[in-house]
């Protein structure tokens, strides 16, 4: 595994100047994914949470619950790299306004999304891992992210 700080049990940052992931990095994660309570993790390959650009490597199990929620003022993207999910996103009212099937590339399914906008959306995975490599612009500010108020999935939950 590169060398991390534990922000906290489903936070790390890499520690190196140059980050560089690959196969062992990305099943240790997954190991240390099913240790956790919710069953997730993520390597931030940023430097601490008040950079301009965030990138992570995240890792979620089948059983994770990502309550629906939207950013204000931010951008994000992501690109699977393993598994299945979909992503929905809903109108402010609840109402789904779209469901976009997405997998890693061998899947044939779309394997990139942008949201540029403030949506809500949430993810339902399919697969027994779900690992996507996510970009977002920073610096993180918890106020910015806003959970849905018609949602009954038990959250919120700090995503």
């Amino acid at each position: 595994m590169i060398p991390i700080r534990k922000e906290s049990e489903e936070v790390l940052y890499a520690e190196n100047e140059v980050v560089v992931f690959g196969k062992d990095a990305l099943e240790e994660l997954k190991r240390l994914a099913m240790l956790t309570p919710r069953k997730r993790i993520r390597l931030c390959t940023h430097r601490n949470s008040g950079d301009s650009l965030h990138e992570m490597f995240i890792i979620h199990t089948k059983d994770t619950i990502v309550p629906p929620h939207k950013h204000i003022g931010k951008a994000e993207s992501f690109s699977i790299l393993e598994g299945r999910v979909d992503v929905i996103l809903f109108h402010d009212d609840g109402k789904i306004r779209e469901t976009i099937r997405m997998g890693d590339p061998a899947s044939g399914l779309p394997f990139y999304y942008r949201l540029a906008d403030p949506i809500f959306h949430t993810l339902a995975i399919h697969s027994d891992f779900l690992v996507f490599h996510e970009i977002t612009s920073g610096p993180f500010q918890r106020d910015k992210t806003i959970f849905a108020s018609w949602d009954k999935s038990g959250g919120p939950e700090k995503p």
